[in-house]
């Protein structure tokens, strides 16, 4: 079975924990030991015999607080797929931890509260997910229990986050009407809502078709280290971030220029003809050049851009404003350089996508910076 890894997203209270709790119950996806505590610590008599969301939000602070703080993973399986999923808070405070959870993600689902319609920090959200590249969106419009199944609701939801995805450029957005406490249209159909038609949650997420990297993309292999056990060999270790590489493929070493030739491939379990992204390789060449942490190969015939000047969408996570007199550090790939903000191109409106012009960049605020950097660096 392939895996699918998703994530959370939206505003406070619109019941993500509750949702992954109801996925992980409905389909039988969490052990007895976990359920007794979550019935044990179930405060609330109005949630039921057990507060779902208690699966998910596991901290003291999160449970006396009735939100979720921290990045929460939960792992199961269908007989159809594997998941991997990312709980992620919705308070503004804890942006950051939504960030982090959804790097990795190949979907988010993105819950809206059928009452309160589409908010400012589920526009955040679903903004940060595009820069992410997430490529799969669900808009999942909860708590229609709350609004008594309407659908004209239902419909101006789904309206108005059409026309903010447009401006995004988002294409792969699905639709999902759901009540995460009662279970329609999680895991199984809800007959509250004979209007609709179109799969439960579960079904869209074990079907849905995931858009990995294409190995077709030229060689991107940032060096992590150099291995050196013996005077007799000499070889550089790293994880493949795109493209294919094969035995006797001509590489170029960045920022040197030069040129060499794929010697061996080789991994822990021995040595291949051929690898592609994320594989975890070392490379070992044909001429003794100089290569080491930081640097990077890749396909001769097409190079990326190596520059000390660049512009980045950011959205800034310090409680301290984004300050264009002050020096910052910058990773990138497996490297540290210094790097300094030109200036501020713009500042994005969350709620219109407006640009404004703006002297810094506030917590959780999202703008276009240029940046310049004391070391060139290889970009695409």
């Amino acid at each position: 079975m392939d895996l699918l890894r998703f994530s959370t997203a939206g505003s406070v209270d619109d019941g993500k924990s509750t949702l992954i709790g109801r996925l992980l119950y409905d389909s039988k996806g969490i052990f007895e030991d976990q359920l007794e505590a979550a019935k044990l610590a179930t405060r609330n008599e109005s949630v039921g015999e057990v507060d779902l969301s208690l699966l998910t939000d596991g901290l003291r602070a999160e449970r006396e607080q009735g939100i979720t703080i921290d990045v929460a993973y939960r792992y199961f399986a269908t007989p159809r797929r594997k998941f991997i999923i990312a709980d992620t808070p919705g308070h503004e405070q804890y942006t950051r931890n939504m960030a982090t959870g959804a790097s990795t993600a190949d979907l988010a689902i993105v819950l809206v509260d059928a009452r309160h319609g589409v908010l400012v920090q589920s526009k955040r959200h679903t903004h940060i997910a595009s820069l992410l590249g997430i490529p799969e969106l669900v808009v999942a419009v909860n708590k229609m229990d709350l609004v008594d199944y309407d659908q004209e609701t239902f419909q101006r939801i789904k309206t108005e986050f059409q026309e903010f995805a447009a401006k995004l450029g988002v294409r792969r957005l699905t639709f999902v009407p759901i009540s995460a406490l009662h279970g329609d249209c999680v895991v199984h159909p809800g007959a509250a809502m004979p209007w609709y038609t179109g799969p439960t949650l579960l079904d869209f997420l074990e079907t849905v078709k995931i858009h990995k990297p294409s190995t077709r993309q030229a060689l991107r292999f940032p060096v992590q280290t150099v291995l050196r056990p013996n005077l007799d060999f000499r070889a550089f270790a790293g994880q493949i971030a795109s493209g294919t590489v094969r035995h006797g493929d001509i590489i170029v070493a960045l920022p040197s220029g030069k040129r060499s030739q794929v010697k061996r491939i080789h991994t822990y379990d021995g040595g291949l003809q051929y690898a592609h992204e994320p594989m975890s390789v070392a490379l070992q060449l044909e001429d003794e050049i100089d290569v080491s942490r930081g640097d990077m190969l890749v396909a001769e015939q097409a190079q990326p851009t190596v520059t000390q000047e660049f512009a980045a969408d950011l959205v800034w996570m310090s409680e301290a404003a984004l300050d264009p007199s002050r020096p910052y550090l910058l990773k990138h790939t497996t490297r540290n350089v210094r790097a300094r903000v030109t200036h501020i191109v713009h500042r994005v409106d969350v709620s219109s996508l407006d640009k404004h012009h703006a002297p810094a960049l506030d917590l959780n605020e999202i703008g276009r910076v240029r940046f310049t950097t004391n070391q060139p660096l290889y970009l695409d």
